[in-house]
């Protein structure tokens, strides 16, 4: 099976979602999806030369600070990894999301939410 890498790592884009302002002790949805193709080391390109393993190995929330939310990744993903998950608001703040690639690199993203 021939695969033709249609994506540029500089092209890799986190982007979250994320409510502007919550009520306290509300529940959140966050939603996470980072753009990358999620190559498994196992597939060829046009040329036939194998298209080097690079995934996105592990995702962190983190909200002021603290680690809420966090998953490592297996390469049997499917490219462009989309995460859904909840969250408890009990004070304004800063999330910070970073996810890590297998090659060390990583993509951070921040956002911020105030009470009602």
């Amino acid at each position: 099976m021939a695969v033709k890498e249609d994506i540029q790592m500089s092209d890799v884009k986190p982007r979250v979602k994320v409510p502007k302002k919550a009520d306290k002790d509300e529940v959140i949805e966050i939603k996470t999806l980072i753009r990358h193709p999620m190559h498994s080391g196992r597939v060829v390109d046009g040329d036939g030369n194998t298209i080097p393993k690079k995934i996105i190995s592990r995702f962190e929330a983190k909200f002021n600070g603290k680690t809420f939310f966090s998953v490592d990744i297996k390469p049997s993903i499917s490219q462009n990894p989309y995460l859904l998950f909840p969250f408890k608001v009990t004070e304004a703040g800063t999330f910070e999301f970073l996810w890590v690639e297998d090659t060390g690199e990583e993509f951070t993203l921040k956002k911020k939410i105030k009470l009602n």
